[in-house]
């Protein structure tokens, strides 16, 4: 019984350390034209990374209409490194776009960070 318990209140405790680590800001926004419409962006993430159970996988350049126009995978947790900065290159972005956004992902609770505006031109 007392190992029961033992074994529960590890559980729990190690579940809600995935909690308190809060969700994936984005802090930084760089963007440099490389041809006509096509552009590269480099992104700045802070997240307090827990492990595989807990990390920023992900950000994204989304529209005005909440289309996604560029996403750059995380391919692993960045528990020691933080924050840390990503680049994607090569995005395609319609002329008729004044403004993006970009948002970043955990793999615990999703959106909801803070998130950056740019316009072409990488003006926060």
């Amino acid at each position: 019984m007392i190992r029961q318990f033992v074994l529960l209140v590890t559980c729990l405790f190690f579940q809600n350390i995935a909690v308190f680590a809060g969700e994936a800001d984005v802090i930084r926004v760089d963007v440099e034209e490389k041809s006509q419409g096509v552009y590269n962006f480099t992104v700045t993430v802070s997240h307090e990374d827990t492990g595989w159970d807990h990390y920023a996988d992900r950000w994204e350049i989304v529209d005005d209409d909440g289309r996604i126009l560029g996403t750059r995978v995380l391919q692993h947790p960045h528990v020691n490194e933080q924050p840390f900065t990503r680049s994607l290159a090569g995005v395609e972005i319609p002329g008729h776009l004044n403004q993006m956004t970009v948002r970043a992902h955990d793999s615990v609770h999703g959106y909801g960070g803070k998130v950056v505006a740019v316009d072409h031109t990488g003006r926060n």
